[in-house]
């Protein structure tokens, strides 16, 4: 599974294998991912085992109830 480096790809699965999970937020602000749910499916199409949980939380922006995408990595 070669990766490129300075990917967006790269340092989200670095960040996995580091932390054990990543969501929307920290994926916008450490590396500059919109479409993180899309770096997540390249990197299961490559093999690697993400399970997906969903969050539930209050937007500090509109005070409204949503939920969001925590991912985690699980190393064999």
């Amino acid at each position: 599974m070669k990766e490129e480096k300075n990917s967006q790809k790269h340092y989200i699965l670095a960040h996995l294998r580091r932390y054990g999970f990543i969501n929307p937020m920290i994926a916008l602000r450490k590396f500059g991912c919109m479409r993180l749910g899309a770096r997540i499916a390249d990197l299961r199409e490559e093999g690697y085992n993400i399970i997906t949980e969903r969050t539930e939380g209050i937007s500090a922006v509109t005070g409204n109830r949503g939920s969001y995408a925590t991912y985690r990595l699980i190393e064999p």
